[in-house]
Order: structure tokens, then sequence, then C-alpha cells
């Protein structure tokens, strides 16, 4: 971890205030001279860095905080308690010097204007951030050609579909070259290939430009090709901070052995739990610890032609994880 974090977490929270009442005229009457409300606790206390030009993904379920985090991180909420710097700024201050540095691109949400060309979004984003005429357009250039947006640079938004709309929604946020992403969800709906296409896209990005990066995604895929290290948080409070390969390994006392046999129909059971088979080519669910055995059994006693051994996927880790909560 770096002497200076480019992100630094100490005991963030936020507390929301949220109106309650029973159902009924007579309670509806009742709360306008006699509001009740409830403490609600989204963030709970965490702690984080992330090191300059490192992407780390941030996980969690629907509900566990990692919206709330990132806008508070972006300065869109202000923390209840405990302190956020990011580059050495205090985002809830909004400084234009932290602004110009930072970008929050969430998939369910739109930057661009929906009836006007995209490029005339891109055009309000140059005003706001007083781009120097030459310089955007060497980056709109750039972006261009990394995203493959000439086709749509001149439709209205309204007539992209959805990758091409997020593929937009990606390039504006980057028009000002900013060295932090706060990225929520930025592949949210797309197919696969667009999917693809994204990701390809941050992490040279990352690379060409070394930008840290956040990342929240359902997609585990993103995780995967994206992030070495995760955060993981569940009703606001910090399970896991490390290496992803290291959340496997703690969280999964499984692997599976694939194999492919010359005799199909052969019964596996034997060896370990059978969680998939079809023409000759079985899945089997194993602890680790007997990985070595199982696999030496199998090779000496039945006709394989083709034997690998994979670790679970990680949708499957991360759901052990939250059942273990």
């Amino acid at each position: 971890m770096s002497a200076v974090p480019a992100i630094d977490v100490r005991d963030l929270s936020k507390t929301y205030e949220v109106p309650v009442r029973e159902g009924g005229l007579a309670a509806a009457l009742k709360s306008l001279v006699h509001r009740q409300t409830r403490q609600v606790e989204a963030v709970k206390e965490i702690n984080f860095e992330v090191a300059p030009g490192e992407i780390v993904g941030f996980l969690g379920p629907n509900g566990a905080g990692k919206t709330t985090t990132l806008k508070m991180l972006s300065g869109l909420l202000y923390p209840s308690g405990g302190q956020c710097r990011v580059l050495g700024f205090e985002p809830f201050k909004r400084q234009r010097d932290y602004l110009r540095q930072i970008t929050l691109v969430m998939g369910n949400r739109n930057q661009l204007i929906w009836d006007i060309p995209v490029l005339d979004s891109f055009e309000r984003n140059r005003a706001i951030y007083r781009i120097e005429r030459t310089a955007y357009q060497r980056t709109v250039d750039e972006l261009t050609e990394l995203l493959a947006l000439g086709p749509f640079l001149d439709k209205p938004v309204r007539n992209l579909s959805l990758g091409e709309r997020m593929k937009c929604e990606v390039a504006v946020a980057l028009l000002h070259k900013p060295q932090i992403l706060f990225l929520d969800e930025p592949t949210i709906g797309l197919d696969v290939t667009m999917q693809r296409r994204i990701r390809s896209f941050l992490a040279e990005y990352n690379q060409r430009y070394g930008a840290t990066v956040l990342l929240t995604s359902h997609y585990m895929a993103d995780v995967e090709a994206l992030c070495k290290r995760v955060v993981v948080i569940h009703h606001g409070q910090l399970l896991f901070d490390g290496l992803l390969s290291e959340l496997v390994e703690r969280f999964s006392p499984h692997k599976t052995i694939v194999v492919e046999l010359e005799n199909e129909g052969s019964d596996l059971s034997v060896y370990g739990e059978v969680v998939e088979g079809a023409e000759g080519r079985v899945s089997l669910r194993v602890p680790k610890a007997e990985t070595a055995q199982v696999t030496g059994r199998l090779l000496s006693e039945q006709a394989v032609l083709d034997l690998t051994v994979e670790d679970p996927p990680i949708e499957d880790v991360i759901e052990q994880v939250f059942a273990d909560v």
C-alpha cells in the first residue's frame, strides 16, 4: 500500500433518519403533527485504503452500503461520522480542484442529455470543466477510437441502444481525464459482448493514465477481469479486504474437478459430489484437502481423456461469504 493512499477511509459512517408510520388515514393525519422517525445505519465505521493506480472491487448485496459509500467519497453525501480523504481532499467540501480529478459513473443514471446529439453533451462537459479546445479534441478522438463511438456521436441520445448509450456515458465522464474513477455498476443491463468492451476499455484507461478505480458490480466477470483486490461489505460493515484469490481461499472449502471419460455413464459419485454431468464430461465438487488424492484415484481407476482442477465460480464464493454472516 502506498505511503500516501489515493483513497483513505477511516471509521466512515452514514446514518439516515427515515420517517415511519402505520397505514391508514388516522395515522397519516397524526404524522402531520407528530412525525416519527427511525435511524438507519447505511454505513458503519468502515476502514480501507486504495493506492494510486489500483483497481479495487467494492462488493456487497443490494442495500449493503456500496452506493452510499461512493456518494460520500465523491462529495454527494456528507458523512455522519468518521472521515475520508481522496487525493488529499475532503470530498464533502466539493472543491473545484477536487471535482476536476474525479468522476462518478452510475449505470442507472444519465449524464448525457436525452434529446440532443452526444457530441453536444460532450461540449457541455468541456465547458463545465473548462477543458482547453485542443486538449478536448484530442481526448474525444482518443475515446472515440478506444470505445468505437464514431457512429453514435451525431445521434440524439434517445436514439441509442442501452449498450451504445453506456459507452457514451463512460466517455463523457472521462473527458476531463480524472485520476479517480468511482464506478457504480457501469455494465448493468449490457450484453456480454458490450460488458467485455467496457472492461477492456477501463483496463486500458487505468494502464494509460494510472487512474485509481473503485468498482461496484453484480457481474463477477467485471471483478475477475479488472480487480486483484476486493473490499466486501454487508449491512454497512466491512467483511473482507484483501486479494480476490484470498477471498476464494478463505470462503470456498472446495475445488471442482472436471473430468472427461472414455466410457460415458460411469458413476463417479464415490469420488465426490457430482454437480454436473453430460456426454461423458462430469464436474465433481471435492474438499480442497482431498483434491490431490481424488485426482490420483480418478487417473488410476478411470479411463480419463481429460481432467482439470478449477476454483469455484466467484459468484459462488460471494454467495458463501454472505451465507456465513
